[in-house]
């Protein structure tokens, strides 16, 4: 876009023949009533134009904040007790933050969003604007530094996140990070430097499949069995071109890094465990795929082992996601977060959601805010992250 609009700028591409129509933005009505054909005049190119210097947002780089709302919130440095609100600094907003993580942080009581910073002034006036920041910019400083943001929640490319937890932990926010944490084992052991020399900060990694609904109705079910458990979590995932930035081992680490860490994070939740062990089988590629038809085999501190079948090349109109749960004779399947059914000494049970499908996102911010504003310990531990 920014190519293009130079090519226009220079003259070496000329749309003025395109252009049929012109409508001052008080007359903007007639235009929709002109392309609705209500007239039955022909037309191309219609414009809607604005007088000069309204409706327009300068965001050069040696500008690289602006202003969107006048009032100024009080600042949550630390004064000893748990600040009132969680005050969100946002560092990328791609398509996941807008469609589903944003929405998730609207809709949570006692959540303000200060900030958000993405890589071009475009893109960050319009997150800014859209869902009600106080300001926008192209500069992770300005959320870094800034003494009224308490919360740095990181949604940009894989291959930022090391970097970009490791500044926050130094700057004393609380952090959200999406997954994964991390793209390479060197990356997590500075990680794990950095957490260690700066007390405590909350740390929380977008795991928001343990948060939904059916999950933790399954994990009540689960509750009375003592021994281990029998899982397996298949995952109908489609492909992704080897072009698109996540199959990039330096940008996105892969998809198995980068999504097949929210199931193991999930066989880990209902087992109670952590990973002791893991084993794994790859299909061919064979020029389509990217080692993303995986079977992975995992062992579990309790005894407990779980499947985890990972498939690139299936059909997607068939649900994405199945879990089946056995042990201390009891059964229990998880279809896609829409349908759970459980089993125990004969007796059945069905719940469904025929209209919805919740995976968590809004319960993980309600348990992530009372975190950070009442204290609560934070509900996956750091070593599990």
């Amino acid at each position: 876009m920014k190519s293009f609009v130079g090519l226009v700028a220079e003259g070496k591409v000329d749309v003025t023949s395109l252009i049929t129509h012109r409508f001052a933005i008080e007359d903007a009505p007639a235009s929709y009533e002109l392309i609705a054909n209500k007239s039955g005049e022909p037309f191309l190119g219609v414009l809607i134009t604005y007088p000069p210097g309204e409706g327009t947002v300068d965001l050069a780089p040696t500008a690289h904040r602006v202003d969107l709302k006048a009032v100024v919130t009080p600042s949550t440095e630390s004064s000893g007790n748990p600040p009132s609100t969680v005050s969100v600094g946002l560092l990328g907003a791609g398509d996941f933050a807008k469609s589903t993580l944003l929405p998730a942080m609207k809709k949570t009581e006692s959540i303000t969003l200060e900030g958000v910073c993405t890589g071009t002034g475009l893109s960050a006036r319009y997150a800014g604007g859209s869902f009600g920041f106080r300001y926008c910019t192209t500069d992770e400083g300005d959320i870094l530094g800034d003494p009224n943001i308490n919360t740095v929640a990181i949604a940009t490319r894989h291959h930022l996140h090391a970097r970009q937890v490791i500044a926050a932990l130094k700057a004393g926010k609380q952090i959200y990070c999406e997954k994964p944490l991390c793209v390479r084992e060197e990356e997590l052991e500075e990680i794990v430097r950095v957490h260690a020399e700066h007390g405590n900060p909350g740390l929380w990694l977008g795991f928001n499949r343990r948060f939904s609904g059916m999950a933790r109705e399954l994990k009540k079910f689960l509750s009375p069995v003592s021994g281990p458990l029998v899982m397996s979590y298949r995952i109908n995932a489609g492909s992704v071109g080897l072009d698109h930035w996540i199959q990039d081992t330096d940008l996105g680490g892969g998809r198995i890094i980068g999504e097949v860490c929210h199931f193991v994070d999930f066989l880990a939740f209902l087992s109670g465990a952590l990973p002791s062990g893991v084993r794994a089988i790859g299909m061919p590629n064979g020029g389509v795929y990217n080692d993303d038809n995986v079977t992975l085999s995992i062992d579990f501190s309790d005894g407990s082992v779980g499947t985890i079948i990972y498939a690139a090349n299936g059909d997607t109109s068939m649900a994405k996601e199945r879990v089946e749960v056995f042990g201390g004779g009891c059964s229990a399947v998880l279809d896609d977060f829409r349908r759970l059914d459980t089993a125990r000494g004969g007796r059945t049970k069905s719940l469904r959601s025929r209209f919805n499908q919740d995976k968590g996102h809004q319960a993980q911010w309600e348990a992530f805010r009372d975190m950070v504003v009442r204290g609560v310990a934070p509900a996956i531990a750091f070593e599990e992250l």
